[in-house]
């Protein structure tokens, strides 16, 4: 992905039918050329007259918002959200072995959750308490502690401050088509595609401090 204006779509790290039986093809395609796509297009229109921001960085868009002409403020929001989380969450996902590799974060996990056990019970709690569209995240603080947030729509942990580790996308369009209603088992799949040795990486940036908005 371009790091300013004008965005793109990145491709998928990994093969459509990749995360098979876990998340479908079908919905894999839709989810990355469709969904995501609209959200880079819509980015791209509203910051297209704005020269002044076009080489402001993904994360500056979402945490300095407060900046923004008011006339675009809300379609940049969204729409950087929007492929903000959809890049984070499909990078956060794998078919390779490694995946399970936790690395530090495992032992992050034990120390503020209790135990590996602990922390799922957890996050798939707060993935199912979004009510309506969202995301659940894992989440590092300034300090590196680890917490569960769940956020609406295309809402980010950057502008609370949060460095980003993990996230499960849970609006309907991410898994409608392969679990219909049933969130609880899409989250239990998910859970197997996720690439925890990815996340680790996240978490490692979070720790040195890379991981930050640089807004």
């Amino acid at each position: 992905m371009n790091g300013h204006y004008p965005f793109e779509n990145p491709p998928l790290p990994y093969a459509y039918d990749a995360l098979e039986p876990y998340i479908d093809t079908l919905t894999m395609r839709l989810h990355h050329d469709r969904h995501l796509q609209a959200y880079v297009d819509n980015l791209n229109k509203a910051l297209k007259g704005y020269p002044a921001y076009h080489g402001w960085t993904l994360e500056r868009l979402l945490t300095g918002a407060d900046s923004l002409p008011a006339g675009i403020r809300t379609a940049v929001l969204n729409n950087a959200g929007g492929v903000y989380n959809h890049v984070f969450f499909f990078d956060g996902m794998s078919g390779r072995e490694s995946r399970r590799q936790a690395g530090a974060l495992y032992g992050a996990v034990v120390r503020d959750f209790g135990s590996a056990e602990k922390f799922l019970e957890e996050f798939k709690n707060a993935a199912l308490g979004v009510f309506g569209s969202g995301y659940a995240w894992l989440t590092a603080d300034k300090n590196g502690r680890l917490g569960i947030i769940k956020l609406p729509n295309q809402d980010t942990p950057l502008a609370s401050g949060l460095c980003p580790v993990a996230a499960i996308d849970v609006w309907e369009h991410a898994y409608y088509l392969k679990h219909y209603n049933e969130r609880a088992k899409y989250i239990d799949d998910w859970f197997a595609a996720a690439d925890w040795e990815r996340a680790n990486e996240e978490y490692e940036k979070c720790l040195a401090g890379a991981g930050k908005p640089d807004g």
